[in-house]
């Protein structure tokens, strides 16, 4: 895939006006929404749950990307794909039996992604990256908005595209923590596909300018 993709965070949002937003990202050079569902267990926070995914899909023309940082995410694999989800992403460090998981995702029409956090090794993937539609390096801890981007997410990329070309795989990598537009190119260059910005485009003056910015950047 030539075209790199922005996907803003909704989490950043101002839940105030989430309408005004999501009509916003509608109307911007954003490709995807990034949906981020919190359950307070495996990560230290709770974000929103299926009502407010179900409003956000009511008005989203664009699409919805959600990403599951909660413990036994199979309970709601159907849930979530009734909800308007396009990719559904689950933790590899939720998931028990991660390849009968994707193929629960898969057979409910989603397209199947795998998160790791900072310190797991994408080489953990190897045996199952044909499986995987897209793989999300977290490059901050998972949990809260607004963390320093961790440095070491350009080496996971540079070996996580080797591992996706040696297997000749197809799957998308998705960097989401701490995105701006400095170092935006870098990660595009190391091989990601897919950025997640959050608190940079809506904590911006002008967040339809600064989603055009990093459209930019990544070409």
């Amino acid at each position: 895939m030539s075209t790199k993709l922005i996907a803003p965070s909704v989490l950043a949002a101002d839940f105030a006006n989430l309408q005004r937003d999501i009509e916003m990202v509608n109307k911007s050079e954003a490709d995807w929404f990034h949906i981020d569902i919190m359950d307070g267990v495996f990560v230290p926070n709770i974000s929103f749950g299926m009502p407010v995914l179900d409003a956000i899909n009511r008005h989203a023309k664009k699409t919805i990307d959600v990403h599951l940082m909660i413990v036994d995410p199979d309970r709601y694999i159907k849930t979530f794909a009734s909800l308007g989800a396009d990719v559904l992403t689950v933790h590899y460090e939720a998931c028990t039996h991660l390849h009968r998981t994707l193929q629960a995702i898969k057979a409910e029409g989603m397209k199947a992604g795998v998160a790791l956090n900072p310190h797991t090794n994408v080489a953990l993937l190897k045996d199952i990256i044909q499986d995987i539609d897209l793989v999300c390096i977290m490059s901050v801890n998972p949990g809260f908005g607004g963390q320093s981007f961790i440095k070491n997410t350009y080496s996971k990329i540079r070996e996580l595209k080797a591992i996706i070309k040696e297997r000749n795989a197809s799957t998308l990598i998705e960097i989401d923590g701490g995105v701006t537009s400095k170092n935006a190119k870098q990660l595009v260059d190391e091989g990601a596909d897919v950025l997640v910005a959050g608190s940079f485009v809506f904590r911006s003056d002008n967040p339809t300018s600064t989603i055009a910015e990093l459209k930019n950047i990544v070409g």
